[in-house]
């Protein structure tokens, strides 16, 4: 016991004397390294102190500043977006407190004390020492009022550590400490800007009104960034240029909808529109349904536009969603205690997969079925999330087609609807071109039409056959319905207590959006191959009749 306490004091008495060399020193540069179960991460980061003011600076470009102002007891953080600065000030008093632990260490020289904290579920040991005049943390948000902290951990195996500090005088350009703090936000504010400028945001349409019986007085010609309007005003549509987008990268749409006047819920599409073949569906929208290839059916009926030709492939899919009933317009309508109606539905999804089609000049629309004059308001975006770091190059160049849409974007053009499945399958031949690997087919199902027996109601086995072989087969069906209940205020209501919006439905549910599966094809070889879609399609009752909208688009990659 006596040899163990002589260690503990020359230990305390050589840190002492450690800690009093060091304490009239004001002004140093501290390294710290980082290291994670054990292994060096690379890159490193600096605390430019000067005893009253401090900077963190991480390696490479950042759009955000970090600093500290010890006599204030506060931190600033400022951060630089398109070419406008905004300034958070928070004090120190506001961030979490620290319980201090038993023990002592040494890290780059300097005796230092233990302490922990918790934030968010995560479990934070920091060392640190207030005896010295300088004075920092390494990470704004961890105890930048304890000192000086040169070591962190985080769940015990994620480390940020000192490995030298350079005391010496800063010079103004190291500090480089802004002459004012402009655009004061709150927190929640200077966020929602942080989130924001870590990636990039295009605009499409912005609060579009989507209704029938429009007047329709269109922009002239084909102009970019200007919105059209066709079929009776249920289509948007516009011509926009689109990023080159970068290895790695990451592409979400997100589109926001809130109704104008129509209750119900009503298919919507997102959708690209291929142009490089000698009909398009822009012709259609133009001068009408007429000018499509005609699928013709085993029925008798005559369904346009609907598969690709040699000469025509039919609008890209890129989202399948479905419009609440009545979310925004009805909320003060339909109020009811405890039932809090959302302002607006937001619909997003990863289409990363899509971006080879996504890239230059393109046209973007967006089809909300409806038969009223208010109909609904929509917005859209595409954003754009950088990729992980250390990845270069750009966006692989994979191939593309379209094969098959029956979604009737032009019903109120007289678009027919996708009852082709009550005689025969869906089938569309196509040419897979050599030097393509990884085939799959990325296909969209939704059934609908009908009361209690038809098809949105009542599951339905779709069957995917490639030359005659069947290589997938699913029920699409969704019993998740009711878990949206708040974007649905209009929803009708039954005597025992169910809502219209909470029952299960054939793959979609209102206020949702609708995802694609993706079925490999390994063995598809270059050719010529015939796809079918088989479903067994509900008979008509009166006047209600069972329809269902599938999509389909061919995508490989290029060796």
């Amino acid at each position: 016991m006596k040899v163990l306490l002589t260690g503990c004091v020359l230990f305390f008495m050589s840190t002492s004397l450690l800690a009093q060399k060091n304490t009239d020193v004001s002004q140093a540069v501290v390294t710290y390294k980082f290291r994670s179960n054990g292994k060096d991460l690379g890159g490193e980061l600096k605390l430019f102190t000067n005893g009253t003011q401090a900077r963190i600076a991480r390696q490479g470009a950042q759009t955000e500043q970090q600093f500290l102002q010890f006599k204030e007891g506060a931190t600033y953080q400022v951060l630089n977006s398109s070419g406008v600065s905004y300034t958070l000030k928070k004090p120190f008093s506001d961030y979490v407190k620290a319980e201090m632990l038993p023990g002592i260490d040494t890290i780059a020289g300097v005796p230092c004390k233990k302490a922990k904290l918790f934030i968010r579920s995560n479990t934070i040991e920091i060392w640190y020492n207030n005896d010295l005049k300088i004075k920092g943390t390494p990470m704004i948000t961890i105890a930048p009022g304890m000192g000086l902290v040169l070591k962190m951990i985080r769940n015990g195996n994620s480390e940020t550590i000192a490995t030298n500090i350079d005391y010496r005088k800063i010079k103004a350009e190291e500090l480089n400490w802004p002459s004012k703090w402009s655009n004061l936000l709150d927190e929640p504010a200077y966020q929602r800007q942080i989130i924001e400028s870590r990636y990039q945001t295009v605009q499409i349409f912005n609060d579009e009104q989507i209704n029938f019986g429009r007047k329709i007085d269109n922009p002239a010609g084909e102009q970019a960034n200007l919105t059209y309007h066709f079929s009776g005003g249920t289509v948007i549509l516009k011509k926009v240029k689109l990023p080159e987008t970068s290895a790695g990268q990451h592409l979400f749409a997100e589109l926001v909808q809130r109704s104008n006047g129509d209750a119900y819920d009503r298919t919507g599409s997102v959708f690209m529109i291929p142009v490089d073949k000698k009909v398009s569906f822009l012709q259609a929208l133009q001068n009408g349904v007429q000018v499509l290839p005609v699928y013709n059916g085993r029925n008798g009926k005559k369904y346009q536009g609907v598969t690709a030709t040699d000469e025509y492939l039919p609008p890209l899919e890129l989202m399948r969603f479905f419009t609440s009933f009545g979310v925004g317009h009805f909320n003060e309508q339909a109020k009811i205690k405890g039932y809090n109606w959302a302002d607006s539905v937001v619909y997003k999804q990863d289409i990363t997969a899509l971006l080879p089609s996504l890239q230059g000049e393109v046209w973007i629309g967006v089809f909300i079925g409806n038969y009223d004059k208010g109909g609904h308001k929509a917005s859209l975006y595409f954003k754009y999330y950088p990729g992980d770091e250390g990845e270069g190059g750009n966006q692989k160049k994979d191939w593309m087609l379209p094969a098959f849409n029956t979604t009737n974007l032009m019903e109120m053009s007289g678009q027919e609807y996708a009852t082709m499945f009550d005689k025969d399958s869906l089938s569309v031949s196509v040419d897979v071109p050599a030097g393509l690997k990884n085939l799959r087919l990325r296909y969209l199902t939704t059934g609908h039409g009908g009361w209690g027996n038809g098809d949105e109601f009542v599951p339905k086995q779709n069957e995917i056959f490639v030359d005659g072989k069947r290589v997938y087969h699913f029920i699409p069906w969704r019993e998740d319905c009711a878990t949206y209940r708040m974007l649905n205020p209009a929803s009708g209501n039954f005597g025992n207590g169910l809502s219209s919006s909470d029952l299960s439905r054939s793959n979609w549910c209102p206020g949702t959006i609708t995802l694609p599966v993706e079925i490999p094809l390994p063995d598809l070889k270059p050719g010529k191959h015939t796809f079918k879609v088989a479903i067994p399609l509900g008979k008509p009752e009166g006047t209600s009749f069972s329809a269902w909208n599938v999509s389909g688009v061919l995508i490989g990659e290029r060796e």
